[in-house]
């Protein structure tokens, strides 16, 4: 059948009497065809088949994943995951934040359904230094949010179901998907045209507020991600001093060779007690992990980091501090249950004055 809505504002009735339609590889569909659209917002065709490819392909990703195939002026459409666990970039790929979360969620009929929400998290020490081009091209900036898929298809594609969190661009580096099964239809709001959701005031008392402290936590691990990114980047010409330096120290023993100079790493990472770091010598390497729990981590590095290029003096004195004392503690040649409770009271006495100052 055919709509005519040029014919129709001038007044002639609409005819939409069936005729037959052309025969096609499948017994069964439907087929429609557009003329003279005059909505669309692109002006040139290869821009529209961009945006087509990359929105139907989010759409339809998991149907495309499977035997369906959807061209695009012949050229066919890939599947898109927006939660990236299909995408591998430099040999890493998202993976999941924690197992799936299921809500069992009261019908129209009286019967229930389920609602299934998954988090990703993004790589961020992989993936931080690709250029920005890369990020927009492939999703990563500007792909954060939540995506819901009803019966596998994506219906709606945003900021939804997150409470009082606002979005920010740390968000951008996990990502949602829930999915829910037609019956649920009515509490997600969905139309005739299967196009976004206005959900209920019932679904989202079940699902906001623990889905709005999931991406809060998200958001801080992200966060924690970018300062451990950053504190390694910083720390790297301050190890390659102390490596410099160790020529003209003393010969200390380790675990594996036990001549020639020590070369030195200082990262950053969460750790369990009160020890502001920890340190192992093997094979000539001196470790140092700074604990980011730690006040001191808080006191010292976090505003010196704030401060960026204008602190880098006083942060490579302070690094040096922290490495010299570290390989005072292997010269020592103590065990490893000797100087870890020397740390142990050393990052507490000091995290105790910290924290009445």
């Amino acid at each position: 059948m055919t709509l005519d809505v040029d014919a129709v504002v001038t007044g002639h009735p609409a005819d939409l009497a069936p005729s037959p339609g052309a025969a096609g590889e499948s017994p069964s569909g439907c087929r429609v065809v557009w003329h003279d659209c005059d909505r669309i917002e692109y002006k040139r065709l290869a821009w529209l088949e961009r945006a087509l490819h990359k929105d139907l392909g989010r759409m339809f990703r998991r149907f495309l994943a499977g035997a369906f195939t959807l061209r695009i002026n012949g050229s066919i459409v890939e599947a898109f995951d927006p939660t990236m666990r299909s995408t591998t970039l430099h040999g890493h790929t998202a993976r999941l934040a924690f197992e799936p979360l299921h809500y069992e969620i009261a019908t129209a009929s009286g019967s229930t359904s389920h609602v299934t929400v998954t988090f990703t998290t993004l790589p961020v020490a992989q993936w931080h230094n690709l250029d920005n081009t890369t990020k927009r091209r492939r999703g990563i900036v500007g792909g954060g949010g939540v995506s819901i898929l009803r019966a596998g298809r994506e219906i709606a594609n945003g900021w939804h179901l997150m409470g009082g969190k606002r979005k920010e661009n740390y968000d951008d580096w996990w990502r949602c998907e829930l999915e829910f099964h037609p019956a649920l239809d009515e509490h997600f709001g969905i139309t005739v045209n299967k196009q976004g959701i206005r959900p209920s005031a019932t679904l989202r008392e079940a699902l906001e507020p623990e889905l709005e402290s999931v991406a809060r936590i998200l958001n801080a691990r992200v966060r924690q991600a970018f300062e451990e990114v950053k504190f390694e980047a910083a720390v790297q010409g301050s190890c390659r001093i102390a490596g410099a330096a160790d020529a003209d120290l003393p010969v200390i023993r380790s675990h594996g060779r036990a001549h020639g100079a020590l070369s030195y790493r200082l990262g950053a990472n969460q750790l369990t007690g009160d020890s502001m770091f920890d340190l192992t010598l093997r094979q000539r390497l001196l470790d140092v992990t700074m604990n980011t729990d730690h006040p001191g981590y808080t006191a010292l590095y976090r505003p010196l980091q704030e401060m960026g290029d204008a602190a880098a003096p006083v942060r490579t004195a302070l690094d040096l501090l922290l490495l010299s004392f570290a390989r005072s503690i292997a010269a020592a040649g103590a065990h490893e249950e000797d100087y870890r409770t020397l740390l142990l009271e050393w990052g507490t006495t000091y995290g105790r004055m910290l924290e009445k100052s």
